[in-house]
């Protein structure tokens, strides 16, 4: 049984299909505004949610797997954490990297499985430590291009490894998808490997 992966990352096409699973991929498009006041991981699970409903309307009785990831910099209280989504152009994404040097922060994805009777629904949280970077560090990243279209504009398995000193948690969850855990769900709709 093969199922549908409505998400248009090249990353987690490639988990998944590293991971050994056959799929069908539909992105679907979908408002990914933050609500006002919204915690970060209601806000993924949220648009997880939205992407995976959006396509199993178009794929009625088929399981569609869907999810979203942001990268979350700062402490929760008394000031809010910052969700640090894909980068506008290149001088958001060194505000972004510039946030994220010489400090550690959580990368939270949301999953939303549904075959449109049963649900199932996570968020996975991995904390992810950036080195010091030098403005020279993250302009010379920056013009690699790297950062576009990355949440939190920079890639843990490109050349980004280089700021990564360590992680905890799942290393695929900051690629884009915890696929150990994803594995783990599409058993219950009887989707293997």
């Amino acid at each position: 049984m093969t199922f549908v992966l409505a998400s248009a990352s090249p990353r987690r096409v490639d988990l998944l299909h590293a991971a050994g699973f056959t799929f069908d991929v539909a992105p679907v498009d979908i408002d990914e505004a933050r609500l006002p006041a919204e915690r970060p991981d209601d806000y993924v699970q949220r648009v997880a949610w939205a992407k995976a409903d959006a396509a199993a309307a178009r794929r009625p009785g088929t399981v569609v797997l869907a999810a979203d990831t942001a990268v979350i910099v700062g402490d929760h209280a008394p000031v809010p954490p910052e969700i640090l989504g894909k980068p506008a152009d290149a001088a958001d994404a060194a505000r972004m990297l510039r946030m994220l040097a010489g400090r550690a922060h959580e990368v939270l994805t949301g999953v939303a499985i549904t075959d449109g009777r049963r649900r199932i629904g996570f968020v996975d949280v991995t904390r992810v430590w950036f080195e010091a970077l030098s403005r020279d560090d993250i302009e010379a990243y920056v013009a690699t291009g790297e950062p576009m279209g990355k949440a939190g504009a920079y890639a843990i398995q490109g050349r980004a490894s280089r700021f990564v000193p360590r992680i905890e948690g799942a290393y695929a969850n900051v690629v884009g998808l915890p696929v150990a855990r994803v594995s783990e769900a599409l058993r219950t709709f009887g989707i293997a490997r």
